[in-house]
């Protein structure tokens, strides 16, 4: 049987991406004593392992395809085939961000204030390009962990992934410079990805991925309008392209479906009531397909 080997980010993105791939319509069981985690499909053999050292299996084709960041594909400068880009991270559907900070009262202003300076960071990689790129001449030194607590006793500066930059506000740092974006990929190997049917087996998985990304967010929306209220309904609902009307068995009425942003439904409802919507129903989305 044909399969494709995948990996699965171990980590901080390991629980959203299960409830990705759920949403996608595949069951990821992870044992905590097990690196395979099971999935509901013959054709796919999991392994879990840390996002840092993903692309470089895959570069190597010990993994056909991986999900990992793609700060990690920079850092380890995976020659990797991009196939989809997947926004997600552990709290949101938004980008991570790699930042350079410092503690609150510290001189470094600038990154050219980091000249001879030490510097903690787990993307030792990442932070020497963009030092390089500047022209600033400074001490890299691998964090294991914890590295915002790092400065100021052990370091002058840390090159940190953040999300919302909560952890470097309690640990008292701020943020100098941003260095990249980041967000989830979904990346194969060039030798997997001319096989004809593992590019078709990858296409088809990251188009399912992709899908549950697009919909994230968004909810659906149903509503019968009398015909006399249809123009100024319609001009209400914003949508991915233009709502769906459709004649009612009534003569007289119309049915739109539609799919807005989750976060203005709770202003939109009320307008599309007082102008003429009766039946509003709004449901979640898994999965759009573009």
């Amino acid at each position: 049987m044909n399969y494709i080997k995948l990996g699965i980010p171990k980590g901080s993105l390991e629980e959203a991406t299960v409830e990705v791939f759920k949403k996608a319509g595949y069951v990821v069981s992870i044992s905590s004593r097990s690196y395979y985690p099971s999935i509901d499909d013959p054709e796919i053999q999991c392994q879990l392992l840390r996002p840092q050292e993903m692309a470089r299996y895959v570069e190597k084709g010990l993994l056909d395809a991986a999900i990992t960041g793609l700060d990690w594909v920079v850092e380890n400068g995976a020659d990797v085939v991009r196939v989809a880009e997947l926004v997600y991270s552990k709290q949101s559907f938004n980008p991570v961000k790699w930042v350079v900070a410092v503690p609150n009262d510290s001189p470094i202003q600038t990154v050219k204030d980091l000249e001879g300076k030490r510097i903690a960071t787990e993307a030792v990689g990442l932070a020497k390009q963009y030092l390089a790129k500047h022209g600033v001449s400074a001490e890299v030194e691998f964090s294991w962990g914890a590295t915002e607590v790092k400065p100021p006793h052990l370091a002058d500066a840390i090159i940190e992934i953040t999300e919302t930059g909560s952890s470097l506000r309690a640990n008292n740092l701020r943020i100098v410079d941003e260095i990249m974006k980041s967000t989830t990929q979904f990346i194969a190997n060039k030798d997997s990805y001319q096989d004809i049917w593992k590019k078709s087996k990858i296409d088809r998985l990251a188009m399912l991925l992709k899908s549950v990304i697009i919909a994230s967010g968004k909810v659906g929306l149903i509503l019968n309008v009398p015909e006399s209220s249809l123009d100024k309904v319609v001009a209400l609902l914003p949508s991915m392209k233009a709502p769906t009307v459709s004649h009612l068995k009534t003569e007289g009425w119309y049915a739109i479906n539609t799919i807005v942003d989750e976060k203005v439904v709770r202003e939109i409802i009320p307008k599309l009531k007082e102008s003429g919507a009766e039946d509003i129903v709004e449901f979640p989305l898994n999965k759009v397909v573009e």
